[in-house]
């Protein structure tokens, strides 16, 4: 048996290949959209992949089993409580493929989802009765278990579903404790609020330290698992409906999206309501930007701020360093953000003929933004911040608002007065600076290094903050 497990840590996913050198057949189970990887993969090992499962409908990623059933024939399967508009194959409990000898066990483990499903993996050559190991989707992180709030959108409720992932955790407890668990997921998805950096344990490490996974009521559980868990991009319930549906593939959606455009194009463009999508450096951004662009840089957590802050209604132009138009495109096309009408010819260089188009946002240092914030006249600080990070510690006088809701938020800044907007580190501060440029706020600020760079300079923070209604 040939196992690799692909990471993917700007989206903080799993994505596994199961070989059979026997038989030259492999599987592919969750596969992100952009696909090359495995098949390249397969073809290094003498491989053919025929078979792409996904253990739910994911909603953090679109994934790629359409783009591998129309670029190696293979089959699709979902768990057999799921609906799709393209043909696959359901699997119930219990239901087994098999390919050399190689053994893929389906159990039914709903409760992140309704038609949630674990693989369990068989080496045959080793054992036919004992696993290698157990595919998890996200049913069972490492460290943690699926929300089962995210269908809510969709019908379900947070309480069913939980009642449905109590009885699936016990099923995979019925496993042998030196059963491998790869989830779908690692430490910074959504999908989770305390999921391990690791991507690998074993059962019984998980029987040990999961903290959901501890003997209590199914009451007590469904209070554990529902407390506390990070706001969903809108974006989820989209991607969960989009891998379910027979859509583009991420190859026809480049082809069509990724145009070069003239300066004049991307203005015309922007005129008619175009997003545009500076996907450079924060810093970069800040020294010279078309006016009325949004930062979003691709070093940090690129889609799911995009997924978050864009908006599906208008087509969206790219801005990028020349050599990474692409990627940002891709990267787009992994939430589903298709919608990409080109990209601006030569990156910022373009703007050179057209020196009125550009403006700069300022950032200021954590002194001179400490003196202006002790000035007679000072600007309002901005903490765009998760309301868990800002009751640890926060600047005093500054305005919560995180930035998931800072363009709800927007009516009830002032356009009167200076706006300093401040985060952990700059990155978040950056998007909400260039969002409130956007959308008309003249006088905006940003706090180098965040709230990092503020304590590196000594000044004093608050702590026990509460949160202001």
């Amino acid at each position: 048996m040939i196992f690799k497990q692909f990471y993917l840590s700007c989206l903080a996913h799993a994505s596994y290949l199961i070989g059979d050198e026997e038989s030259g057949t492999a599987g592919v189970v969750d596969p992100q959209r952009d696909v090359d990887q495995y098949i390249a993969f397969a073809a290094e090992h003498h491989l053919t992949i025929k078979h792409v499962i996904l253990t739910h409908l994911h909603a953090d990623f679109v994934a790629g089993h359409l783009e591998l059933r129309d670029r190696m024939g293979a089959i699709i399967y979902l768990g057999a409580a799921a609906k799709a508009e393209y043909p696959f194959t359901p699997l119930h409990d219990g239901d087994v493929l098999e390919f050399g000898r190689v053994r893929l066990k389906a159990l039914e483990t709903p409760g992140h989802t309704p038609e949630s499903i674990s693989i369990l993996i068989y080496d045959r050559s080793a054992s036919d009765t004992q696993p290698y190991g157990v595919l998890t989707g996200d049913t069972l992180f490492i460290g943690d278990v699926g929300r089962p709030d995210l269908r809510v959108a969709l019908g379900w409720s947070a309480a069913q579903l939980g009642g449905m992932l109590f009885e699936s955790l016990h099923k995979l407890l019925g496993l042998p404790d030196e059963s491998l668990v790869y989830p779908a997921h690692g430490a910074g998805s959504l999908c989770g609020r305390a999921i391990s950096k690791e991507t690998v344990s074993t059962l019984g490490e998980q029987r040990r330290s999961n903290y959901a996974l501890q003997p209590m009521s199914k009451e007590a559980f469904l209070h554990v698992v529902t407390a506390d868990q990070p706001e969903a991009p809108a974006y989820f319930a989209y991607d969960a409906v989009l891998n379910s549906e027979e859509r583009a593939t991420l190859v026809q959606a480049l082809e069509r999206g990724m145009k070069p455009l003239t300066v004049d194009a991307v203005l015309e463009l922007q005129a008619a309501g175009a997003q545009i999508l500076d996907t450079r450096d924060p810093g970069e951004f800040a020294a010279a930007h078309l006016a009325g662009s949004i930062n979003i840089g691709l070093r940090g957590q690129y889609a799911t701020w995009a997924g978050t802050i864009l908006d599906r209604r208008h087509p969206i132009v790219i801005i990028a360093d020349p050599g990474h138009e692409n990627e940002s495109a891709v990267r787009l096309g992994r939430i589903g953000f298709d919608h990409v009408a080109g990209y601006l010819k030569d990156g910022l260089y373009s703007l050179q003929a057209k020196p009125e188009r550009v403006a700069l946002t300022e950032s200021l240092n954590a002194q001179f933004a400490a003196e202006l914030l002790s000035s007679e006249q000072p600007p309002l600080a901005i903490d765009v911040r998760a309301v868990k990070e800002r009751e640890q510690k926060y600047i005093a006088g500054s305005l919560s608002i995180p930035l998931n809701h800072l363009v709800e938020k927007m009516a009830t800044l002032p356009r009167d007065r200076a706006l300093l907007v401040y985060c952990a580190g700059g990155y978040r501060s950056a998007i909400a600076a260039s969002l409130l440029q956007s959308h008309g706020f003249e006088r905006v600020g940003e706090i180098a290094g965040g709230i990092a760079g503020w304590e590196a300079a000594k000044l004093p923070v608050q702590a026990n903050a509460v949160h202001p209604s």
